[in-house]
């Protein structure tokens, strides 16, 4: 959107929430929500103290450097040039002389680490002004969450990249078990990788095989030279994310899990019956909610989702939110379905996507993580992507 549009939302917003202004902060970049909040190049140099003050009512106000003057020039407001720390801090003090509730990218006891960007030394600074400063959380999701629809396009078809390459991933396991070629985890996710790169995409980190008891762990990524090897009868669980490659494209996420076996055992089907349950619960719970138009928060999706595997008896093994967001890097910045690693009190909002992935891990036995993501359509519709697993998956070996 224009900025300008932007910022009246942004000024309602405020309004809404009783807040005097939000003030934007960076340094070195330590703040990188504020370059997408403020649309600033990737090759800008930004090497001193910024701020960007958006009062309720009336202009911005830019506060930069005179060694980089020209740091929010694109940006519409006043500016005031600071030389030495002191001017800076008086400019400061002036703003806090009409604000008594400032917004800043921080999150009271770091309950959301992946908005409490802004140092504590900065918080403190402005507290001294006499100021309350409430967190922005609430104002952020909108601005660096909500995706274009060319971003939409670009999750789809990573989306249905990653269904091809999960697809012929057990394909090429079953095959490789079928010869009694050797086999393990590494080269499991070396077939997925190159696949991925095959097809257009990338990731920043490479996908998982995990097998057996490495399932269990719900971050294993397998190396060279400790992967385990597959062999018949093995359960296996398939991790893989990726976007394509071009400038503003966003993730796609989602997770399979099967064994090397004509069928489960009681126990496999067993649990994963208990996490499919789970997902699907939340996902109606998400249903209802967005498509009634009823406000809901991400911590309340993990509850429920928690209570039913709590209440099957495995409480102890779901060690993980239940979702996160999804964006240009794989855990983006908004809200994630979780009410145990963090109490997530954002609000899931039109036009953003995040996973759904509950999971139950038994330690020196096996996990299972069921994944595939959710966009909120603006047009009041929630959208399933990356295909919905309803089965164990069972190779014929």
């Amino acid at each position: 959107m224009e900025f300008e549009n932007k910022l009246k939302e942004v000024q309602q917003s405020l309004i809404e929430q009783q807040i005097d202004g939000w003030l934007i902060f960076d340094y070195r970049r330590s703040n990188p929500l504020a370059f997408t909040i403020l649309e600033i190049s990737p090759s800008q140099m930004v090497t001193r103290r910024f701020f960007y003050w958006i009062p309720q009512k009336g202009n911005p106000i830019k506060i930069v450097p005179l060694i980089e003057p020209y740091t929010l020039d694109h940006l519409p407001g006043h500016t005031w040039f600071y030389k030495g720390w002191q001017e800076l801090e008086r400019f400061l003090f002036s703003i806090a002389v009409e604000a008594k509730k400032i917004a800043m990218e921080y999150s009271p006891y770091n309950s959301l680490p992946n908005v409490s960007k802004v140092d504590a030394g900065t918080i403190e600074l402005i507290r001294k002004t006499g100021a309350e400063v409430v967190s922005s959380a609430n104002i952020l999701q909108r601005y660096t969450s909500v995706w274009t629809p060319a971003q939409l396009q670009s999750h789809l078809t990573a989306a249905h990249v990653l269904e091809e390459i999960v697809d012929q991933t057990w394909t090429y396991i079953e095959r490789s078990l079928q010869m009694k070629e050797s086999l393990d985890e590494y080269k499991v996710q070396q077939f997925m990788l190159q696949a991925m790169d095959q097809k257009g995409c990338y990731a920043a980190d490479w996908p998982t095989c995990a097998v057996n008891v490495h399932s269990a762990d719900p971050h294993y990524h397998p190396t060279a030279g400790a992967a385990l090897p597959i062999f018949i009868g093995d359960f296996i669980l398939l991790d893989l994310w990726c976007k394509q490659k071009g400038p503003h494209a966003v993730y796609a996420d989602i997770t399979r899990v099967g064994v090397a076996a004509p069928q489960p055992t009681e126990k496999q089907q067993n649990v994963f019956n208990i996490v499919k349950g789970a997902r699907d619960l939340g996902t109606a719970m998400i249903k209802d909610h967005y498509e009634n138009h009823r406000p809901l928060q991400g911590w309340q999706v993990d509850q429920v989702c928690r209570d039913f595997i709590q209440k099957a008896g495995f409480g102890n093994y779901f060690i993980h939110r239940t979702g996160h967001n999804i964006g240009e890097d794989v855990h983006g910045p908004g809200a994630n379905l979780d009410n145990l690693e963090t109490h997530d009190y954002r609000e899931l909002l039109a036009g953003t996507c995040f996973s759904v992935e509950p999971g139950i891990y038994l330690p020196d036995e096996f996990g299972v993580r069921l994944e595939y993501d959710i966009y909120l359509d603006p047009v009041g519709q929630m959208r399933i992507t990356g295909g919905i697993q309803e089965q164990l998956v069972c190779l014929q070996v």
